[in-house]
């Protein structure tokens, strides 16, 4: 899988093939790039396994979740900040139908509107998804949150928003602190990360300006951990 960025930018594994990244207990470190905001730049990626918990950490050169999108005052063509760990999990461990597409977890911020479950608000603070990724060409990065098609029902988890798209909303803990971002999920939520690879990704999402299909948008990668989507990482028990 190869991230595309509009023209002028390039493709992101071009952008980043000099880029050396080295396991680190089956984390990915990656050397600190001045070019990306401080705190957009992944230095490492984690997921561990801890005292019954999935713990998904990501560290970066500076000022984890400082930088927030502006808000407009309105839904459409908004944006959203991201901190994410794609996976090699597959949509049907996370209560979606089977084979949908690359199942993300997601800390994001978007002032402009709210995506908890069951109605509350959670557009003044940083919070988790998990998301299913498709690949789209009318998307500026190349991959979309996948468009629930009107009028079918699929399966949905019970903490989905209501949003037309492949997006879930659990109430997990999310900590973000000086340089690390951390989401820690009860490992009887997602039993399969044990044996699961993963990668680390910055990025920015906008919603259609439109309201239409496809809604939300990967329009802006800032730095991919492995450099190439290569999904390295493998899930071990903390120290």
């Amino acid at each position: 899988m190869v991230f595309h960025t509009p023209r002028g930018i390039g493709l992101v594994a071009t952008a980043l093939c000099c880029l050396s990244t080295a396991a680190a207990a089956h984390g990915i470190k990656t050397p600190a790039d001045q070019a990306v905001t401080a705190s957009f730049d992944i230095v490492e990626t984690r997921i561990v396994s801890d005292h019954g918990h999935a713990v998904f950490s990501t560290r970066v050169r500076a000022d984890a979740g400082k930088a927030t999108p502006q808000a407009t005052g309105k839904f459409e063509g908004s944006e959203v900040y991201a901190y994410v760990w794609p996976t090699s999990l597959d949509s049907a461990d996370v209560g979606f139908e089977k084979d949908q597409g690359i199942v993300a977890l997601a800390v994001t911020f978007h002032p402009d509107f709210d995506d908890a479950a069951r109605g509350e608000k959670n557009r003044d603070r940083w919070h988790s998804h998990w998301v299913v990724l498709n690949e789209d060409k009318a998307c500026p990065g190349g991959l979309k949150v996948k468009d629930i098609p009107e009028g079918t029902k699929p399966r949905l988890p019970e903490t989905w928003p209501g949003a037309p798209i492949l997006i879930d909303s659990p109430d997990y803990r999310t900590d973000l602190k000086a340089d690390l971002v951390e989401v820690h999920i009860p490992l009887e939520k997602i039993g399969a990360i044990a044996t699961a690879s993963f990668d680390g990704v910055t990025a920015g999402l906008r919603i259609n300006a439109n309201l239409h299909a496809p809604l939300l948008c990967i329009t802006n990668i800032h730095k991919v951990a492995s450099g190439n989507l290569s999904l390295p990482g493998k899930v071990v028990p903390a120290k």
